[in-house]
């Protein structure tokens, strides 16, 4: 890394606050800022810095500011430098125009550290961004029967939570970042009987630690330095509907015991309140952590966990069901045709292959933002492997040569990573779970179409260790 201490960020920006808050939030990993108020003044920084600029970040909605411009200028002077523009999550033709002109990556407001980090550092390693691309966040939300995956363990998930969604227990998913928590979170709210009322989304690892209780739960006019206005907290705000609680290890413990004394009472009490207020809130939480293991260690309640672990999910990484890649890939490109300034493409076997054979560290979010960006660049009628450049290499690459299990196309594995057969056991209980999966839970259907009888059902359950997922 050598100069991370000293790298230098550029901020085209005529917000000042906003300048502010990135700035502070790229020091935390080293950057240093430096800021201008159009493209002109930026190119004239460019030119005059003591330091050379190692990253362009811009908001291409500052008034009088052309981002297409401001790319187009960048370019011709300084063809490697890196740009990442930030834009409103819904001006998906503005970031389609500045992709096109040159820019490297962008962000969607209101901006999180955590992605604003990732993004700079994917830029600056010429990385393809792991960050939830604009396709997503306007995409239409997915019941139960279009979530696209058949592989046997994310099916057996699905039909765990199709099953919880009808009850206000709270839900536990648990699942590494980008594999489609909050997809699965949106399908359970709206198969449950809250579906006509809201569910409200908050990202606890995004909130400052002071911020997290009046985030959660309110604050009255003038309970705290700064408290110039009553506020509404999450909870609140969906009464009679869902609360998905994303990153929910990140909780500071003091917010922690809150949550869980709302969870025992169903009582919220604003900061500054003088009496708590009932609120009836279905909770499901989210973490790319193993909880227990946070318990284990000491950073997390042991009595909030269980709690919130009345059902638990796990849902399985992308690298784990390449059968599923294909057929995800096709969902994703479809939706992203949808998108203002875009079009529909297909895409070729090889290009396939290449997807399929890729490791996906950034799980379905980033072969969505990988997808979105060849979409976005592309000149032909269908992506080819040339239009992943970045996953070529790496694929390419000594350590990433490792070819996946093979599987059919129901996504059932028959080989080990030695190469060698699985045992039959382990095969029919896949199939199993992915007949419990495909067929929502409904066990008579799965036994039928199994054509063996529900009680020989039941017992090859209990004989293979996966009555759970009935």
């Amino acid at each position: 890394m050598g100069r991370d201490a000293t790298r230098t960020l550029l901020l085209i920006d005529d917000e000042p606050a906003q300048s502010r808050l990135i700035a502070a939030m790229a020091s935390r990993a080293g950057w240093r800022t430096i800021t201008a108020p159009d493209g002109k003044a930026a190119l004239q920084a460019i030119a005059l810095a003591a330091q050379p600029i190692d990253l362009v970040l811009f908001d291409c909605w500052a008034p009088e500011t052309d981002g297409e411009g401001i790319i187009a200028a960048i370019r011709r002077h300084h063809p490697d430098l890196p740009l990442v523009m930030i834009t409103a999550r819904t001006s998906v033709a503005a970031a389609v125009t500045a992709m096109r002109a040159g820019a490297t990556d962008f962000l969607v407001k209101p901006i999180a550290a955590d992605r604003l980090l990732a993004a700079l550092d994917a830029a600056m390693a010429g990385r393809v961004g792991e960050l939830r691309p604009m396709a997503e966040k306007i995409g239409e939300r997915l019941a139960f029967d279009e979530i696209v995956g058949s592989a046997p363990e994310f099916r057996a998930a699905l039909a765990i939570a199709a099953k919880a969604a009808r009850a206000r227990v709270p839900v536990l998913i648990e699942g590494e970042s980008g594999v489609g928590k909050e997809v699965i979170a949106h399908a359970i709210h709206a198969a449950s009987p809250r579906e006509r009322r809201p569910l409200i989304a908050i990202n606890c690892g995004a909130i400052s630690a002071n911020l997290v209780e009046s985030e959660l739960f309110g604050h009255e006019r003038g309970a705290f330095t700064g408290a110039f206005d009553r506020h509404i907290g999450k909870f609140q705000d969906a009464d009679g509907g869902t609360l998905f609680l994303d990153e929910v290890g990140e909780l500071p413990f003091d917010a922690q015991v809150k949550l869980l004394r709302v969870l025992q009472t169903g009582e919220i009490q604003p900061i500054g309140a003088r009496a708590p207020r009932q609120v009836d809130v279905r909770v499901i939480a989210a973490t790319n952590r193993t909880l227990a293991d946070e318990v284990a260690a000491g950073r997390f309640r042991e009595d909030l966990y269980y709690r919130l672990n009345v059902v638990q999910l796990t849902i399985p990484p992308l690298r784990d069901r390449p059968g599923d890649i294909p057929a995800l890939t096709r969902h994703l490109l479809s939706r992203i045709a949808r998108q203002p300034g875009l079009r529909g493409l297909g895409i070729t076997d090889e290009a396939l292959r290449l997807l399929a054979g890729y490791g996906w560290p950034g799980n379905v979010r980033q072969l969505q933002n990988a997808l979105f960006r060849a979409a976005v660049l592309c000149e032909g009628h269908a992506l080819t492997p040339a239009d992943f450049p970045q996953i070529a290499h790496e694929a390419a690459a000594p350590a990433s040569r490792s070819a996946p299990p093979l599987t059919n196309a129901a996504g059932v594995t028959l080989f080990e990573p030695n190469g060698h057969m699985r045992t039959l056991e382990a095969i029919e209980a896949d199939i199993i779970r992915l007949a419990i999966g495909h067929y929502h839970g409904r066990m008579t259907e799965v036994a039928r179409r199994l054509g063996i009888g529900r009680s020989t059902l039941y017992r090859k359950l209990g004989e293979l260790g996966i009555d759970h997922a009935a």
